[in-house]
């Protein structure tokens, strides 16, 4: 075997493609200091599992960041802290921060691993169909926050009012308002698997899928502020090429990705995690990042009946570093070609 070819094959015998290197221009020199980043999540869900895989398997560390994740309650809560710089980066459902980024606060979505609505409607024994929820309660985080805004959007397909329907808050996680849910304190509940499985397993009903109200939804979506895509573009893009390593990695390791989520859920139940795995590795994954600007605008237009809109559909999103990703030729080198 010549040189040349040798060299080849022991980089590949060993894991190392010889253009990787070149096709990803974002990657930490040699030598180079890592940069301390704060990054949140607004809940506690397995729509998280990228950031999850992605801090437990050291893949912001290969971009010379060092990942602190933060779980800070709520996307209004979790906007003002982006928006003041407590924290360089945001992972929420963007239509839960839409409409607050619509009425002025500082915050820009730069990358959407996940489109798509994967809520479902959990209700008691008795409740088996929406028009049941009649003079019963769903419980919601607080007014005005996503579970709220779902909830009533629920309501008025099914011809019902917050007169025929209470919306509770309850506050907390979805553990927490399943928990209120099995104590019979609200009848019914909006979740996201794997909440789906230990509902059905405890005898509850699965209603209705949500995404059968065919609202446009921008779920799980990386943001930041200003302050970082003015003063560090090449941070901001360093961090969108390690969401979009985590996606790769993530749908290639469904092991190690649901082990991330059993740690960060504390959940151990393997029919549980697989429902998770399903729904955010696989059905509403979005593999290129790009966010969606048709349905940035569509989420605008829907916060105008409650909200003063004071911004742009435009002004909401920044796909320069995703785009980057593909005019690179990163994303090729990840997938191997066309990126399915």
């Amino acid at each position: 075997m010549k040189r040349p070819a040798l060299i080849a094959a022991i980089l590949l015998s060993i894991g190392f493609a010889p253009s990787a290197v070149g096709a990803n221009p974002y990657l930490a020199k040699p030598g180079e200091t890592p940069v301390s980043i704060r990054i949140a999540t607004c809940a506690v869900s397995g729509g998280f599992v990228h950031l999850y895989t992605a801090i437990d398997n050291g893949l912001f560390d290969k971009y010379g960041i060092k990942a602190n994740h933060i779980y800070v309650r709520g996307s209004g809560i979790s906007l003002t802290a982006l928006a003041s710089d407590e924290i360089q980066f945001l992972f929420c459902a963007a239509d839960g921060t839409i409409p607050g980024m619509a009425t002025g606060i500082d915050g820009k979505l730069i990358a959407a691993p996940l489109v798509g609505l994967p809520y479902v409607l959990l209700a008691r024994k008795d409740v088996k169909r929406p028009e049941d929820l009649k003079g019963k309660s769903i419980g919601v985080t607080r007014p005005g926050d996503l579970s709220y805004r779902l909830s009533r959007a629920l309501l008025k397909k099914f011809g019902l009012t917050e007169e025929d329907v209470k919306l509770r808050p309850i506050g907390g996680s979805q553990s927490e308002r399943y928990n209120a849910m099995a104590q019979d304190v609200i009848q019914a509940i909006i979740v996201t698997p794997p909440l789906d499985v230990r509902g059905k397993r405890d005898g509850f009903n699965l209603v209705y899928n949500l995404n059968d109200l065919k609202l446009p939804f921008i779920y799980s979506s990386v943001h930041t502020n200003s302050k970082m895509i003015q003063e560090r573009p090449q941070l901001a893009q360093r961090v969108v090429a390690a969401f979009a390593e985590a996606v790769y990695f993530v749908e290639k390791n469904p092991d190690k990705a649901k082990a991330s989520v059993s740690k960060a859920l504390k959940l151990k139940d393997a029919e549980a995690l697989q429902s998770s795995y399903d729904a955010y590795a696989k059905a509403i994954v979005n593999r290129r990042l790009l966010v969606p600007g048709d349905q940035v605008a569509d989420a605008v237009e829907l916060a105008k009946a409650e909200t003063a809109v004071r911004k742009k559909p435009s002004e909401i999103y920044d796909n320069r570093f995703a785009e980057d990703l593909e005019k690179s030729g990163f994303l090729k080198e990840l997938w191997g070609g066309k990126v399915p």
